[in-house]
């Protein structure tokens, strides 16, 4: 029997809400995993503000029920004097717990869609890892901070406010950092295990340093660590476009669970 165009809707309609559960567990982990300095509510929207640092993930509106799409003006208005007050440009995150009512009325404003990124999962029970140098974890923040600063080759002001920011992660986490003798960091990594759920909140390897196996060699030992500590599911996120790392972690088993994207007001850089 041929599928017609209504019943491909209702279908990707039952994928959207049989997702949902694992969506709004995986959203409650990665606020806990990257924690923002001021967290407020209207509604069902979270609103993530962090001024010292410029993290999309801490400065940006995050609604968390697609039922909720009361008064969408009166709340986008007041919102907006927030990201105001502390300096930043307004921007709202839209995971499939977004209201579809929240985005139309941001498309016909004018409002644009940037930074697709991409949910990812692994199941670590059976997840088999390369057999490669194993990695201790470190619990000096500030040492991490320094290695993250010089690998992603990042303006050293910001040290101060990553260093917040890891501080304040509740959940155990391992700092993964990759030296050379020559070259200082090479690579880190953070993961951050939240019960059954490990966290690998970024996999970096300096540009001079790519394409020599530094990226799966960290992310074994963050992996096996958290594997240890008994964690069952690996998660992180990845840019839809960043077509080397998703190469990377398909390898290693991780397949995709949602997608989320920024929206960012008419006339925003």
């Amino acid at each position: 029997m041929a599928t017609t165009g209504a019943d491909t809707s209702l279908m990707h309609a039952q994928s959207t809400i049989n997702k949902l559960p694992l969506v709004r567990r995986l959203e409650a982990v990665g606020f806990r995993a990257w924690p923002a300095s001021s967290v407020q509510y209207d509604g069902s929207w979270q609103i993530r503000l962090t001024a010292g640092h410029p993290s999309k993930r801490l400065n940006s509106v995050v609604p968390l029920d697609p039922s909720d799409h009361r008064d969408l003006e009166i709340r986008l208005a007041k919102a907006q004097r927030k990201f105001e007050a502390y300096g930043r440009p307004m921007i709202v995150r839209e995971t499939p717990l977004a209201s579809p009512k929240l985005i139309d009325l941001l498309r016909e404003r004018g409002w644009t869609c940037f930074d697709e990124t991409i949910v990812m999962t692994a199941d670590l029970v059976d997840l088999e890892l390369p057999d490669m140098l194993d990695h201790l974890p470190s619990h000096d923040v500030g040492r991490f901070v320094d290695a993250s600063l010089i690998v992603d080759e990042a303006d050293p002001v910001l040290k101060p406010a990553l260093a917040e920011v890891v501080s304040g992660i509740k959940p155990p986490s391992g700092l993964f950092v990759i030296e050379n003798d020559d070259a200082g960091p090479v690579a880190t990594t953070l993961c951050v295990q939240d019960n059954d759920l490990a966290g690998v909140m970024s996999v970096a390897v300096s540009p001079q340093h790519r394409r020599k196996g530094l990226g799966a060699e960290i992310l074994t030992s963050a992996l096996r660590w958290a594997r240890m500590r008994s964690a069952k599911t690996a998660w992180l996120q990845v840019g839809a476009d960043n077509a080397p790392a998703l190469a990377l972690y398909v390898r290693f088993g991780f397949r995709e669970a949602y997608r989320y994207c920024y929206w960012q007001p008419p006339g925003a850089a």
